[in-house]
């Protein structure tokens, strides 16, 4: 490879490793969404629907998780079987946390996904084998951090204190946009792996993309941590 063209690929990893972690720190609930859930009293099926969707397809942190998971999964049953898993367990801790009002400080539960981040794709670059000689149950993994992302969305919606009034279909609706979300945006993720996997360059760089994986989910962890002790 020409100096040119790898300095070149190196200043496209840098920026997407800047763009990628302050948008880390961007995600959050916008100031429509906000004033709606603030104010929203009864059942309000699709516009929590749409928040769901809204919510994952902007949640960075979910979604980096999700393509470290099928990053290496070549075949549709795979990718169906790890989603499913990941589907299951933030959707239990989703309907669990709010409807039985768990409250776990948001600082917390968001750096334990950021670390999610870092723990995929360091497995994805063959970490525990080569440092600790095993390899984990990479479906536990991915089911145990479904959990814990489902409590994350469950901490975000209950900083609303919605009324209790339609509470359950409102919280269902919500998990239904999520899972709407997360199809489409998976869907676009796919599309674009699945053309790259045609070149040689998908393995080439394939130890680029986890170590850029891996350095947001440490930011995101340093961030809301640092978060966690100011406040």
């Amino acid at each position: 490879m020409s100096q040119p063209l790898a300095t070149a690929i190196k200043m496209v990893v840098i920026f997407m490793g800047l763009f990628a972690s302050f948008s880390l720190f961007a995600h959050g609930v916008d100031e429509d969404t906000r004033q709606f859930l603030t104010l929203n009293q009864g059942v309000s099926i699709f516009p929590f629907i749409y928040i769901g969707a809204k919510h994952m397809v902007t949640g960075y942190d979910h979604l980096l998780f999700l393509v470290g998971v099928i990053f290496f999964l070549f075949r549709t049953k795979d990718v169906l079987i790890y989603v499913s898993l990941f589907t299951i367990g933030h959707s239990v801790t989703l309907l669990f946390g709010v409807l039985n009002d768990v409250q776990i400080n948001a600082y917390l539960i968001d750096a334990i996904i950021g670390f999610s981040i870092v723990y995929k794709g360091f497995d994805n670059l063959g970490g525990f084998k080569r440092l600790f000689g095993f390899q984990p149950n990479t479906k536990v993994a991915v089911m145990i951090f479904g959990l814990f992302h489902g409590f994350g969305l469950a901490t975000k919606i209950q900083e609303f204190q919605l009324p209790s009034d339609g509470l359950v279909a409102n919280i269902i609706a919500f998990n239904v946009g999520v899972e709407i979300g997360q199809f489409l945006a998976l869907g676009l993720v796919l599309i674009v792996m699945s053309l790259w996997r045609r070149h040689k360059s998908y393995l080439q760089f394939s130890t680029a993309a986890n170590t850029l994986l891996m350095s947001s989910g440490l930011m995101l962890v340093g961030f809301q941590l640092t978060g966690y002790f100011i406040n």
